[in-house]
């Protein structure tokens, strides 16, 4: 039969079987090796059959691998694909702008939601009021029970949720933003007491405001979503970025809280920044301004306004609104609203100290003293009562659309119920100037005792009613003094006491915080700037009148609460600028040497409290070699007389007798080795005592325990027994050893290798300014408390 040679694996096989067979048959025939070549054939044809199945086999896997790398290549193309879109995404969701579109949004709606539920709070507590009217002494009970029951809601949850969240908010940022950690005040729980708490206070119509919890509000928003914006970007969990988030947050809190963008970024620099970073200037305006246009779109939508307009909008006229001759009269009020300012703040710092040093008074009556005040302050203000001489019957915002108002109430003389809301202004028996007169006075000593209860109650609402009802109490004296207007250019022109009234608004609201951009807020609020001028005469001399007698209201909360805030020098010290760091600093300072004992590093940590501790050359040279943590000290020193390490020391002297040569018979150092007691304390091992110790000591603790409960001792607790029980077996021989050994690793140098020394940490001259110290450590992102400060000038 023919022979077909084949280059493929199956010819190669028939190749092969037909020569076996061949052989096979061939030697059969001769008939010599007959067993022998007939196992060779055998062994020979399952060889070629095992090897083609393995070919076949191995074919297949690579045929399913080069299927799988082809998969493998266009699954990777996918998921690189899919990787970039993601990356591109993340970081698009990570920049700035998503991050202040998120805040301007929430924030809105969060200050149209607070809104929204106060006006109805307030319209409810109408609505009953007039239900009764009839009834007086039940008119009564309500207009007294209804902001009761408010007021010590809010108090209740606020002190159950979160009592940080209680008060402004403002003096605990500016805090924060020096860089002073306040636990618990940028959290959930404050956010939601906050928000909870100060609607129940605005919905009472108590005097309490709603800008200072609010910028608190927005910052603690903008931190919790800077923490969710991490996710994307990694920039929002940097230090450095944190201060500028919650600048950001409070621009946008202020911004949204009146629909101010302009006056609320200019008035939170002013409020919680002593150096701004221009960075930040389009963030707070990009948010701010975002927010504000939300926040009067949801008006607009609930149909609470017509269009997009301001909140307290005033028709003065442009053309002429004020005289020159008016201008003296805008000066007495802005002086006038810098004394009113200082006055104020100084009785809300006295009302505070008093309630600070009666700390044990104020926490079991956190219901008690709001109780009270809500209770006076409600009945004062009832309105068959005396509060018909003082507009009782007008809410906060009510109050300032009604001063604000074109009308000259003092020669009013039709229908008061045509005036709508400012018929509350005018008595048939009263003056306008008495009922204004004693508004002012009975609103000025409500407002500074309510912002003192203990639920989110801000300042600023409150004190811009006051300097309404003043301005318009200055302007309606001007209109009864000139009756007739003032003659300019052969014109006569009416005297408008609403402008007298915006004036006055922003000059002691300006006076009590310090700051000049409430005058751009007021032109906001009221959406004219025909008062520009007068008003910032106004509010510059008033500020200049209060900063020179009392700081502002956040400063003063800031020096009762005690908060770690380092304040300005301010222009008026100028004998300040001539102190030197040598005149203050403290010259008895405590230091770790380079070459010190763990006994004089045990000694200085118990005499001391400072965190920062500063390391030297030597006692001799002084020469500063950097600053140690506190908690790093501690550690080194535990470290090194633990037991732990003890116990590690032993089995390594064990380890070492163990293996050292001894036949019992050398002279040497090694020869007194085997004399050494088995319960010396470099050899025991507290673990690996024999039997028969144990029972010794076993008996011990018996025989103390019986003579500890025939004694005295008996009868006491378990915890009282155990220190009994220590304090007598101190003296036994075991503890002594180890106290031993305790004093000898003391008396060894200290190793700071695995130490964390600071190498450069914050120094200053001798001859370092006052000024220059100050400056230098607003500037910096850091805090320096007063003891890490004198030990770091000192040095």
């Amino acid at each position: 039969m023919p022979f077909h040679f084949n280059a493929t694996c199956e010819g190669i096989f028939a190749l092969h079987l037909y020569f076996a067979l061949f052989c096979f048959l061939l030697l059969q025939l001769y008939g010599q090796y007959t067993d022998q070549i007939t196992d060779f054939a055998e062994k020979e044809a399952a060889k070629l059959l095992n090897t083609k199945q393995a070919q076949k086999n191995n074919e297949r896997p690579l045929k399913r691998e080069s299927q799988v790398e082809i998969k493998e290549e266009r699954y990777s193309k996918c998921q690189d694909c899919v990787r970039r879109i993601q990356k591109y995404v993340t970081r698009k969701l990570g920049e700035d702008w998503i991050f202040l579109v998120l805040l301007g949004l929430v924030m809105a709606l969060v200050s149209w939601g607070m809104d929204y539920a106060s006006a109805k709070s307030l319209q409810a507590y109408k609505w009953m009021y007039r239900e009764l009217h009839p009834n007086i002494p039940l008119q009564y009970l309500v207009w007294v029970a209804y902001p009761l029951v408010l007021i010590l809601f809010a108090a209740i949850f606020c002190h159950l949720v979160s009592p940080q969240a209680v008060g402004s908010g403002i003096p605990e940022l500016k805090t924060i933003m020096r860089g002073v950690v306040l636990k618990e005040y940028l959290t959930l729980q404050a956010f939601v007491a906050k928000v909870v708490g100060l609607t129940a206070g605005l919905g009472s119509g108590m005097p309490v405001g709603k800008e200072g919890p609010f910028v608190h509000i927005a910052s603690i928003c903008a931190a919790v979503l800077s923490k969710f914006m991490s996710i994307f970007c990694g920039v929002y969990e940097q230090p450095y970025y944190y201060t500028d988030v919650l600048t950001v947050g409070c621009a946008v809190g202020v911004g949204c809280c009146f629909g101010t963008p302009l006056g609320g970024v200019l008035f939170s620099i002013e409020v919680t920044s002593t150096y701004f970073a221009v960075r930040n200037y389009w963030r707070g305006f990009f948010a701010a301004t975002f927010s504000a246009f939300i926040f009067r779109v949801l008006a607009v939508w609930n149909k609470d306004a017509v269009t997009i307009t301001a909140l307290f909008r005033t028709n003065f006229r442009m053309d002429f609104p004020f005289d020159l001759q008016e201008l003296p009269a805008f000066a007495v009020i802005g002086i006038c609203s810098g004394f009113l300012g200082a006055f104020f703040v100084y009785l809300n710092r006295q009302v505070n100290m008093r309630l600070h040093f009666n700390r044990l008074f104020f926490l079991f009556s956190f219901l008690i003293y709001p109780g009270f005040i809500t209770f006076f302050i409600a009945s004062v203000t009832f309105p068959p009562g005396f509060g018909q001489f003082m507009a009782g019957e007008l809410m906060p915002r009510e109050a300032i659309s009604s001063l604000f108002d074109n009308y000259t109430w003092a020669k009013y003389t039709g229908d008061p119920q045509i005036l709508g809301k400012s018929a509350a202004w005018i008595h048939p028996k009263v003056s306008v100037f008495i009922i204004i007169l004693l508004f002012f006075l009975m609103k000025f000593w409500m407002s500074v005792i309510a912002t003192t209860m203990p639920i989110p109650c801000g300042g600023f609402m409150p004190v811009f009613v006051l300097g309404a009802a003043f301005g318009r109490l200055i302007g309606e004296i001007m209109a009864s003094l000139f009756p007739d207007g003032i003659l300019f250019d052969g014109i006569v022109y009416k005297i408008l006491p609403g402008g007298y009234a915006v004036i006055g608004a922003a000059a002691l609201t300006g006076a009590v915080s310090h700051t000049v951009s409430t005058a751009v807020i007021c032109f906001e609020l009221t959406g004219q700037i025909s008062h520009i001028l007068p008003m910032m005469v106004a509010v510059i001399l008033a500020n200049m009148v209060a900063q020179s007698l009392q700081p502002s209201l956040y400063d003063s909360i800031i020096q009762v609460k005690k908060l770690p805030y380092l304040p300005d020098l301010g222009w008026n010290h100028i004998s300040k600028y001539n102190i030197f760091v040598e005149d203050i600093m403290v010259q008895d300072v405590k230091f770790v040497s380079s070459n010190c004992k763990y006994r004089d590093l045990q000694t200085l940590l118990q005499s001391t409290t400072v965190k920062t501790l500063p390391l030297v050359d030597s006692p001799e040279t002084m020469i500063l070699l950097g600053s140690v943590e506190r908690s790093d000290l501690q550690a080194l020193l535990q470290r090194h007389i633990s037991p732990e390490r003890r116990r590690y020391l032993n089995r390594q002297m064990q380890q070492k007798l163990a293996e050292a040569p001894y036949d019992g018979h050398s002279k040497g150092s090694g020869a007194t080795l085997p004399k050494l007691k088995h319960e010396s304390f470099v050899y025991v091992d507290e673990d690996d005592d024999t039997d028969e110790k144990a029972e010794v000591r076993e008996k011990k603790r018996d025989g103390i325990i019986d003579c500890l409960r025939s004694s005295k001792t008996f009868g006491k607790t378990e915890k009282e027994m155990t220190r009994a029980l220590l304090i007598t077996m101190s003296g036994s021989p075991f503890l002594c050893q180890i106290d031993a050994w305790e004093q000898e690793e003391l008396e060894k140098d200290v190793c700071f290798e695995c130490c964390r020394i600071d190498p450069s940490p914050f120094q200053l001259v001798e001859r370092t300014s006052l000024h220059k110290v100050v400056s230098s450590m607003i500037c910096l992102p850091l805090f320096f408390t007063h003891k890490d400060l004198t030990v770091l000038i000192q040095l």
